[in-house]
């Protein structure tokens, strides 16, 4: 399965999580139903349970983490609270955030840009500058930390 497309999922799922109070399982199950009914994503009968999986283990390890994630961008939001954050870019922000953190597998560069792109698709017209703007003053700092 390909990351663009987990990541979709997971925003969405997540965002269904804070929307509706509904478990990582439920949302995750409800925006692959949906998308399976629309054929908006390139997801087959038999990869449904494959990309459930992968799906599920970055909206628990978002979710799970969702605090200290917060902590962490709260730092890098000049004027902005998390909670008063639109509720796509938080999801964007949160998920981008915990990939370049809490875990390793994709360099730093290529979550931003992959964020970006979801922000310009499920965002407004500015949503890719911000979240760009965010993760960039986050990448800086986390590569000062490193090579301190």
């Amino acid at each position: 399965m390909k990351r663009r497309l987990a990541r979709e999922i997971t925003v969405q799922s997540l965002y269904q999580m804070e929307m509706n109070g509904v478990s990582a399982e439920e949302a995750v199950s409800m925006v692959l139903t949906e998308a399976k009914e629309e054929n908006e994503t390139e997801i087959e009968v038999r990869n449904v349970q494959e990309t459930s999986v992968h799906v599920l283990a970055l909206v628990h390890g978002v979710w799970n983490n969702k605090e200290r994630i917060d902590q962490l961008l709260s730092e890098f939001l000049k004027g902005w609270q998390v909670d008063r954050l639109s509720r796509v870019d938080r999801q964007i922000l949160r998920l981008a955030c915990y990939e370049m953190v809490l875990k390793d597998d994709v360099p730093p560069k290529v979550v931003i840009n992959e964020a970006i792109e979801l922000a310009k698709h499920f965002g407004t017209e500015d949503s890719g500058k911000f979240v760009n703007g965010v993760l960039g003053k986050m990448m800086k700092e986390l590569d000062k930390l490193k090579s301190n």
